[in-house]
């Protein structure tokens, strides 16, 4: 075990790491809604999107390089910013970033869940079935529990099996004329759908926060990183693919909660449609799990102490647990009041901006990490593009979740500046740990 710990974390843990973190709910939850907007052009956006990712994955290799520590974005935005109202608002934003993920996957875990409901059931269970599994978490975390870091790994297997799989067989009955070009929607809907899409591939940032571990992060970071969000695309292309490929658009937003399953019915029967039911409760609830038990609480603890503890581990979680029951706090109550194209929308606004604002800190200490500046630049307007691209589109759709994120932004700020005023609580960077 000693040895073990000494070799550290090498590239495949690392690469699973990210492709958890991404897959573990993103093209369950959100698959339903994108295709309302980007039609049969589905799997364009999620690429898209995706090469947004690996731009700004540039920066978080850069820096995880330089500052291999648990922080991850927190601590990029901390060297970047330093100790003001800027680096600790963008670090509560982060914070509600993640609360606006928990609330999708919560939302999504309802939507499948309901498909065991009889017919015509009121769509109130969703939130009761999603609200119902943030709690079962919560529990868990008080009463303590080995079985859950068990579930964990062994559903990493099962889900990305289980969707290679999809992907495989359904290949092979895809209906050519549901992906025709002439069907495709306006290009502008294709961006738009990009933008919303986001928030699936947000995870990759976790692996910064094991560089620590890695006995050699200045090779295994950037590989990781590189590899698993090119895994992920692979993955979310040939799903949304067949997805598409095998239902018309209007049979998909018909059944957008439960989407992928739906779209499994043509080649894989009844059968399919509950294998993929369960494994995307299994997905929704593992991402829940991971994100109520990690980044919402790194960043809660960074946000209340000013640094991450001197021993980082996953027990620690446990000394913030005001923090969990906050978060979930606000996560019951998004979920129940936002439908998921809404929350959807709210996370990837949020995302964009703590990404965009990563490499803008990326900037100001370029000359340390040795990055190319035009490599930043792109991953800068990417984001910022695809955050203008969001806002036109919540403008048309849904105006109110755009003040809702707006004031989400304020809160943040005003937090940060109101804590800092009554505590004097200051942000620390971690001290780097070099390998030998």
């Amino acid at each position: 075990m000693e040895a073990e710990k000494k070799k550290g974390i090498g590239l495949w843990p690392a690469i699973s790491i990210g492709v958890g973190g991404m897959v573990g709910a993103g093209i369950f939850s959100i698959l339903g809604a994108a295709s309302a907007i980007a039609g049969n052009a589905l799997y364009v956006s999620f690429a898209i999107a995706g090469v947004v990712a690996l731009f700004n994955a540039y920066s978080y290799a850069k820096l995880g390089v330089k500052y291999p520590t648990a922080g991850g974005p927190v601590e990029f935005l901390i060297r970047g910013f330093g100790n003001s109202v800027l680096s600790g608002g963008l670090n509560i934003l982060l914070w509600v970033g993640y609360v606006f993920a928990l609330a999708l996957y919560a939302r999504a875990f309802g939507g499948y869940a309901m498909t065991f409901m009889p017919k015509g059931s009121m769509p109130t269970w969703i939130g009761i079935f999603g609200t119902a599994i943030v709690l079962f978490f919560v529990i868990i975390e008080f009463i303590g529990s080995k079985a859950v870091a068990a579930f964990e790994s062994v559903n990493e297997v099962i889900k990305i099996t289980i969707l290679v799989l999809f992907a495989v067989i359904g290949y092979f009955s895809i209906k050519p004329e549901l992906l025709s070009f002439s069907k495709w929607p306006a290009g502008s809907n294709i961006l738009f759908g990009a933008a919303l899409i986001f928030i699936a591939y947000e995870g990759f940032g976790l692996i910064t926060n094991a560089a620590e571990d890695m006995a050699t992060p200045h090779k295994t970071l950037p590989k990781a990183l590189y590899l698993s969000i090119l895994i992920v695309i692979t993955i979310y292309v040939s799903v949304s693919m067949n997805v598409v490929g095998h239902l018309p658009i209007p049979e998909i937003i018909k059944a957008q909660d439960y989407a992928l399953a739906q779209a499994a019915v043509p080649f894989l029967g009844r059968v399919g449609f509950v294998i993929i039911v369960l494994t995307a409760l299994l997905s929704t609830a593992s991402a829940i799990n991971a994100t109520l038990y990690g980044g919402s609480n790194v960043s809660y603890m960074v946000a209340r102490d000013g640094e991450l503890p001197k021993v980082f581990e996953r027990s620690v979680f446990h000394r913030a647990k005001e923090g969990m029951l906050i978060t979930a706090g606000f996560v019951i109550i998004f979920l129940n009041v936002l439908p998921l194209d809404r929350i959807a929308m709210l996370g990837s606004g949020a995302f964009l901006l703590i990404y965009g604002s990563v490499n803008v800190a990326h900037l100001r200490i370029r000359k340390e990490t040795n990055a190319k500046l035009w490599m930043i630049w792109i991953a800068i307007l990417g984001d910022l593009a695809s955050l203008i691209i969001l806002t036109i589109y919540t403008i048309k759709k849904a105006p109110i979740t755009l003040i809702v994120l707006l004031g989400t932004i304020v809160f943040s700020f005003a937090m940060e500046w109101g804590y800092r005023m009554i505590t004097k609580r200051e942000l620390k960077i971690r001290r780097v740990r070099r390998k030998n």
